[in-house]
């Protein structure tokens, strides 16, 4: 089975609160934060390395997996630290963080799934800086591929994935032929949400995503890493999303008490106008 995986990196979301928006308001400066793959992205290469892999002999790779970004050079940081926990080969698109929407991404992304032929594609759900939650549905769309959306489990069965969704009330099974794209959810890094139908189902992976260790750190340096511009994947790179201004949320009022239920409910009535 052949996977490709996109990532995005984004300023440190542990770090928000240091973000800083300028009285202009034009954009958001994040200089002085670190950068670092997007959660969810990390969370979609753990399920592509799981579903590439027998779970107890994790350093042979039984199928291939690709990952992919779109960002200057300095993303390839993010690139060799995929590489080191066991990704095969990663692509750079070149181009400016300010020079790119989900369109374009989109865009870019099709044709590398056009050129590397994979049976899967997997995305994290959305990307923490932005929260759009687009990119995957417009890739699918432009592929004219089936799309399971939120995953909490994946299952290889014959070359298909049986995929567990989580929606409201519950959890909604759905089988995903090849090829399909697929974005999942935090919980897919649980100890059984993922396996090959190479890994015992009696087997149980750490919880969270693995580590490199120092060995295939080195070993990543050597990795295959190509370089594509923008421009030769999607033609015309013209952004058509524009953010007009940021500002900050309002501060919060101070919480009051209210003697009885009475008060409670003239003032959610009257003040908050919830009822």
């Amino acid at each position: 089975m052949k996977i490709l995986v996109a990532l995005k990196r984004v300023a440190d979301p542990d770090n928000a609160n240091k973000v800083k928006i300028p009285p202009s308001g034009e954009k958001i400066d994040t200089s002085g934060l670190e950068w670092k793959i997007n959660p969810f992205d990390e969370y979609a290469l753990e399920s592509a390395l799981r579903l590439t892999e027998n779970g107890k002999t994790p350093k042979k790779r039984e199928g291939e997996v690709v990952v992919v970004t779109v960002g200057p050079k300095e993303t390839e940081t993010s690139l060799r630290s995929a590489l080191a926990t066991g990704a095969d080969r990663a692509i750079r698109i070149e181009a400016n963080d300010d020079e790119l929407d989900g369109r374009l991404v989109a865009l870019a992304l099709k044709k590398i799934v056009e050129e590397e032929k994979p049976d899967f594609v997997v995305l994290g759900k959305q990307a923490v800086d932005g929260d759009t939650n687009q990119v995957g549905q417009e890739l699918a769309e432009l592929l004219d591929w089936p799309m399971a959306t939120f995953a909490a489990t994946l299952k290889e069965e014959g070359g298909a994935l049986v995929v567990g969704r989580e929606v409201d009330g519950g959890v909604l099974m759905l089988k995903l032929t090849a090829p399909g794209l697929v974005t999942v959810d935090l919980c897919i890094v649980a100890p059984a949400s993922v396996y090959s139908s190479k890994t015992d189902p009696s087997f149980k992976y750490n919880d969270g995503v693995r580590f490199a260790a120092l060995p295939a750190i080195m070993a990543a340096k050597r990795k295959p890493l190509a370089v594509k511009p923008l421009a030769e994947l999607v033609g015309d790179a013209t952004l058509t999303t524009k953010y007009l201004k940021f500002e900050p949320p309002p501060q919060r009022s101070a919480g009051v008490k209210v003697k009885d239920v009475a008060e409670l409910v003239d003032k959610l009535a009257t003040e908050a106008k919830v009822i």
